[in-house]
């Protein structure tokens, strides 16, 4: 089982870095603008991370010439991925689950910066189970299962 309340504590001051973003540029700027500015303020805050990480997935053991790219990977363990849209979509959701089951990262956030008040979704992967839960520890997505509440 994964221990939510450790996660918690971990990506704290991750948001904290987006805050700071979003309150600094405000709404309606490209997603380019948005990781530019987090890149900037995870390095001022002393926040250790990779941006634009690419990762080939794995089939059988073997490594396929297919190529994904996070936008963010702070502290070894927390993948971020920023969005500009008018809204957050399943599509965004299932690429954030996606990256944290292949890459076996236990956290996951998915920012929207594009609205006047940012949005923020927080996910932890749950390695034993094989599922996603949210930061309340309620399951959002039995991978194994292949089931997803009807919410996403």
């Amino acid at each position: 089982m994964i221990d939510v309340e450790y996660y918690k504590k971990c990506i704290y001051d991750v948001i904290g870095a987006i805050h700071e973003v979003h309150c600094e540029l405000g709404p309606g700027l490209n997603e380019s603008c948005y990781q530019e500015g987090l890149e900037i303020q995870l390095k001022e805050q002393g926040i250790p991370y990779l941006r634009e990480q690419s990762f080939h997935p794995f089939y059988h053991k073997q490594a396929m010439e297919a190529l994904f790219r996070i936008d963010f990977l702070c502290k070894e363990e927390i993948i971020v991925e920023c969005k500009s849209v008018s809204e957050l979509i399943s599509g965004h959701r299932a690429q954030l689950f996606n990256y944290m089951r292949l890459l076996k990262k236990p956290c996951g956030i998915l920012v929207n910066f594009a609205p006047r008040n940012y949005e923020l979704e927080r996910y932890l992967y749950d390695k034993e189970n094989n599922r996603i839960v949210g930061i309340d520890g309620k399951i959002i997505c039995d991978l194994k299962a292949r089931r997803t509440r009807q919410y996403l």
